[in-house]
């Protein structure tokens, strides 16, 4: 299960180079609370023990996080050995489980995506700002050919960003120009064991197959500090296309707190197209909750329509539904794409349709949900169905509304709640997206 053997003339990562790293993706608490996605192989439990030194020295505070995908039988153990390697060092770890059903397809990027998830969850529920992973240079570099095998543009192809703000916390990468090895140095320095996950020998993986050719690539000049440069370049040309679409985002976009936008038809069109296809990405995302944006050439289909003032009664796209009304175009979620209810717990946070945060109180009684009010309108009081009147119709049936064990119990965008529910009083739900239009400027290391 562990190894520690490997190339000891190689230099490890020290605490004050680490240092620099980290605080250069500050600010931080005077007291710093940093949660750490630590699989158990070498470059996450490095990163374990280099940031419970650094926040030791800042009287703050690490919980190491590992997400068991139970993908593999022997999981659940090395879930354990992790623990009580982390454990011994007094560092405090907590293992987050991927329940439910799993795919037969995609599995690595599906578990990626539900990794995220559970650890953005936690950090949400806990008050943790901050989530560090342990991507490295040559994750970096993987990253690069994979996306250019895509064909991704220069988003992508800027690389892995080194900062960025979730729905519930930061998520900071710290070790990026860092090359895998310092990693593994540092905890042989350490005398500190570390799990190999059998996924990264198997070449039905392409990251995989990419890391084998690593050697040819570099013979070719094509080495992970070679791509260094050419990512920092691309970086700062992402940097400048970001700022100027959010220039754009500002003229041409009002999102509504009941959870919908209005598009400004005009300003996509006098926009240049690489502009307003970047408005129209970001727009769908932050509606439709996509963790990526719409295929390029789908996102031209609709740029083109708008250009042409051609979007007939509408269209759906990215999770989203665009109706055009007046000088403007409605953004909603389309009903098919909508998440299931979800439970409330008393006192706990939860994140529902990607689009509404959801705050209980202690009093939140066992069966309460929250979901789309679809057709339970009947329900609503006569005042609230004429208020809900002054939505579009589009946007009513995906309205967030709690439900307990009777039905509709309250319907936050109406200003409405049934009378017995006094508990409602520490319920809060407010419109905050999982991917916001505009986000903090990407980083370039």
């Amino acid at each position: 299960m562990a190894f520690a053997d490997g190339n000891t003339d190689t230099v490890s990562l020290t605490d004050e180079e680490f240092s620099v790293r980290l605080e250069a993706l500050g600010p931080f608490e005077s007291a710093p609370r940093l949660a750490i996605a630590v699989s158990g192989g070498a470059d996450s439990m490095a990163l374990a023990l280099l940031s419970h030194a650094w926040a030791q020295r800042r009287s703050g505070t690490v919980v190491a996080l590992t997400v068991d995908h139970r993908l593999r039988p022997e999981s659940a153990a090395e879930v354990r050995q992790v623990s009580e390697w982390l454990t011994a060092r007094g560092i405090a770890h907590a293992t987050l489980v991927w329940e439910g059903p799993h795919p037969q397809s995609d599995i690595q990027a599906e578990a990626r995506s539900a990794r995220y998830r559970l650890l953005e969850a936690w950090c949400g529920e806990h008050g943790y700002l901050h989530l560090l992973t342990a991507h490295h240079r040559e994750d970096r570099a993987e990253t690069f050919w994979l996306r250019l095998a895509r064909g991704s543009g220069i988003d992508g192809l800027a690389g892995i960003p080194a900062g960025s703000e979730r729905a519930a916390c930061r998520l900071l990468r710290p070790l990026l120009d860092v090359p895998s090895d310092r990693l593994r140095a540092r905890l042989r320095e350490a005398h500190q064991d570390w799990i190999e996950d059998p996924s990264n020998r198997n070449r039905a993986f392409a990251r995989v197959r990419l890391r084998e050719a690593r050697g040819l690539l570099a013979d070719e000049g094509l080495s992970p500090q070679r791509l260094e440069n050419t990512m920092r370049h691309l970086g700062r040309a992402r940097q400048a296309l970001e700022a100027s679409a959010a220039a754009v985002l500002a003229q041409a976009v009002e999102l509504h707190p009941s959870g919908f936008a209005w598009l400004e038809s005009e300003v996509i069109r006098r926009s240049e197209p690489e502009l307003a296809l970047r408005a129209l990405a970001a727009v769908l995302m932050t509606i439709g909750g996509a963790d990526y944006p719409p295929r390029v050439e789908r996102l031209e289909g609709l740029y083109e329509a708008l250009v042409r003032q051609d979007l007939a009664r509408g269209r759906t796209l990215g999770g989203c539904r665009l109706v055009p009304q007046g000088h403007r175009v409605m953004v909603c979620r389309e009903s098919a794409e909508i998440e299931p209810p979800v439970a409330l717990l008393p006192g706990r946070i939860c994140l529902w349709d990607r689009r509404f945060r959801v705050t209980t109180g202690t009093a939140c009684p066992p069966g309460t949900a929250v979901g789309a009010l679809d057709r339970d309108r009947l329900s609503l009081s006569a005042e609230a169905r004429e208020r809900l009147q002054w939505l579009p119709g589009p946007v009513r049936p995906g309205l967030a509304a709690l439900r307990d064990e009777a039905g509709v119990v309250a319907v936050p965008a109406l200003g409405w709640r049934r009378a017995d529910a006094h508990w409602l009083r520490d319920v809060q739900i407010t419109f905050r997206p999982s991917r916001p239009l505009a986000f903090a400027r990407f980083t370039v290391v």
